[in-house]
């Protein structure tokens, strides 16, 4: 039954990206879904006094819209769990006001487009391994990526959000790779888990 609990936990984390909620309504819809689910990466000791996530306040500047230019090449990531090695393939880099950012195509049976990155906050007010902005294989779609016409993106860093394994250490997580670290500090987005 954890197979069809995790499709369902898919299936409400896209239902909760392509809702129209805004960004508050979105962050309460995480934390619900984070406090309840069988599947959520909150370790089951710590759901009962599970308040929410913690989150810097929105920020309207943490939005930019990006030029992307292509990429080529593939990164293999060793995951150290059941996935073993991951490749993934260069789509674009999106060059921000933050830095150039490497958005990556996950190379497996249906793919998805995936963008980690680590920043100055990583470490000490974020989790140390870095954010991701999306990962469409589970299903984070049009919040913190979206698509522009001409070659272009907008990125709002209100969205970044903890891999798994910033809750859990039963959790493998890809990295942001070395290209996509970036020496600002995107104070946006989801904060350091402390259960």
């Amino acid at each position: 039954m954890d197979d069809l609990e995790l499709l369902d936990w898919r299936e409400r984390v896209a239902r909760l990206y392509l809702s129209p909620v805004d960004l508050a309504g979105f962050r309460a819809g995480r934390d619900a879904l984070f406090a309840d689910h069988p599947q959520s990466p909150v370790p089951p000791p710590d759901r009962p006094g599970f308040t929410g996530l913690r989150y810097f306040p929105p920020d309207p500047a943490a939005v930019v819209e990006a030029p992307l230019r292509p990429a080529t090449g593939e990164l293999a990531v060793d995951t150290g769990g059941p996935d073993g090695v991951v490749r993934y393939r260069r789509v674009a880099v999106a060059d921000t006001a933050w830095g150039p950012l490497t958005l990556w195509w996950i190379a497996a049976y249906g793919g998805g487009l995936f963008l980690p990155l680590r920043d100055a906050t990583c470490g000490d007010q974020t989790y140390g391994g870095g954010r991701y902005l999306t990962d469409t294989v589970k299903g984070t779609f049009g919040r913190g990526l979206t698509l522009l016409p001409g070659d272009r993106v907008r990125l709002d860093a209100n969205y970044l959000y903890n891999p798994s394994c910033a809750y859990s250490s039963s959790y493998a997580c890809p990295l942001a790779p070395p290209e996509n670290r970036v020496e600002v500090a995107l104070r946006a987005g989801e904060l350091a888990y402390h259960g």
